[in-house]
């Protein structure tokens, strides 16, 4: 996958090793893939369902099991 317009959080540190990357630079869907695995999968979204999930993210609403 083309590596232009890939970008991991600005509150990613600069050792982090779990981080993912995103690009909203695709027409119709935000790609989120591995950090560490930028020719690996990319999972495919709809931009309102990212957008819901980042709001929800930052209200702290998501809970890790």
């Amino acid at each position: 996958m083309a590596q232009r317009g890939w970008f991991k959080s600005s509150k990613s540190g600069p050792n982090c090793d779990n981080c993912v990357e995103v690009n909203a630079d695709m027409p119709g869907v935000v790609g989120v893939r591995d950090s560490k695995d930028p020719d690996g999968p990319v999972l495919l979204v709809a931009p309102l369902d990212f957008a819901a999930f980042v709001g929800a993210a930052a209200r702290g609403e998501l809970t890790s099991a």
